[in-house]
């Protein structure tokens, strides 16, 4: 009995930035018998590196234009690409236009569309920057996850999708996005913390057996991710506290016993394997130990802070929440270096191998 290989879908990310690189560089390769791609991305950016990377066995990539049918994409000899745009241009690496921000945003929407309708099996976006697609095409966007849980139909600030970092040792979800600090405290409520304690156990209890770890021959962290080799159960959710030490009993503010506490107790009364609040200054490093399954932060930074300093290139940025499975790499656009031919794709074959990590499961 043959298995059917899963079929990603991969978007460009910001053309001027970095992502077209590590895309071509990752497929570059070689075929895998686990995956098919299907590349999103205007020709003029994949075009725009046939100089700058020279060495990369353009002719084994085998770049097809291609219809956005499953079999047909299944049954591709070479990687099919579907340009969202469909017009010569020229790139400039490291300084994004409007036709950049229109690209990016224009491969996004092909890959929700077809990760949404089923015929790809999962989603993986390169990086865009937010300012760009903000300035230039649709004021108040603030990145890949309020955008894709808008188009599936998912309140903006509500708890029924969450960001979450999957690394080695690590798991991390955020209680609000790309939000000002002012209001991402503000939005810490006993009701919010609820819905991401039940968001975050609805869409991850079938992920707690699986190892969910980077490629093998890419990094060798010390430990898998997951910390559990029974998906029956709840997984062991620790909140981190709001102020320092957790409030230290009210001498270092109250929020922690009025609005985390009894957020804690009523998720526990659930049923719910939660604990906290936790203070969040040792708190990452215990998590890292085995003695929670998930983090929940309170905030952006007070999560990916942790994250990046224990696996920076190695984690796994997880929309959960979604009809589908979308992930993406740790990293931002990198326009400083982009065009230049020395981007790592290194991160990006970390998440290819969590994405297909994470269908199994």
């Amino acid at each position: 009995m043959t298995t059917e290989p899963r079929l990603l879908a991969f978007t460009q990310g910001d053309p001027a930035g970095i992502g077209p690189e590590i895309l071509l560089k990752r497929l570059a390769r070689g075929a895998d018998p686990r995956f098919r791609p299907v590349l999103i991305a205007e020709w003029a950016a994949l075009e725009a590196l046939r100089e700058t990377l020279p060495e990369a066995p353009w002719a084994a990539l085998r770049l097809l234009p291609a219809q956005p049918d499953r079999a047909t994409l299944l049954a591709s000899d070479g990687i099919p690409v579907l340009d969202p745009v469909g017009l010569p241009r020229s790139i400039e690496f490291g300084a994004p236009s409007a036709a950049d921000a229109r690209g990016a945003l224009a491969a996004l929407d092909l890959g929700i569309e077809l990760a949404s309708s089923g015929v790809t099996d999962a989603l993986v976006t390169a990086p865009v920057a937010k300012e760009p697609i903000a300035r230039f095409v649709l004021p108040g966007f603030v990145g890949h996850t309020d955008y894709l849980a808008e188009k599936a139909g998912l309140s903006r600030y509500g708890r029924d999708y969450l960001m979450a970092f999957l690394a080695p040792g690590l798991k991390v979800a955020l209680l609000s996005t790309h939000v000002p600090l002012r209001q991402a405290l503000d939005g810490v409520t006993p009701q919010a913390i609820g819905e991401a304690l039940e968001c975050l156990v609805k869409h991850t209890r079938a992920q707690q057996a699986a190892p969910l770890r980077p490629a093998g021959d890419e990094r060798s962290p010390s430990r898998p991710t997951s910390v559990s080799a029974d998906s029956s159960r709840s997984p062991r959710i620790a909140v981190a506290g709001f102020n320092p030490h957790a409030g230290e009993n009210g001498l270092l503010g109250a929020e922690d016993a009025e609005l985390v506490a009894p957020a804690v107790a009523a998720a526990r009364a659930r049923g719910l394997d939660v604990h906290g609040p936790e203070s969040a200054d040792s708190l990452f490093a215990r998590a890292r130990q085995g003695e929670f399954d998930w983090v929940l932060a309170l905030y952006h930074d007070q999560g990916l802070i942790a994250v990046k300093t224990a696996a920076f290139g190695e984690a796994t940025n997880w929309t959960v929440g979604l009809p589908y499975l979308r992930t993406s790499v740790d990293h931002g656009t990198a326009y400083g270096i982009a065009g230049r031919g020395v981007a790592d794709e290194r991160p990006l074959a970390a998440v290819v191998e969590t994405t297909l990590e994470l269908l199994a499961g």
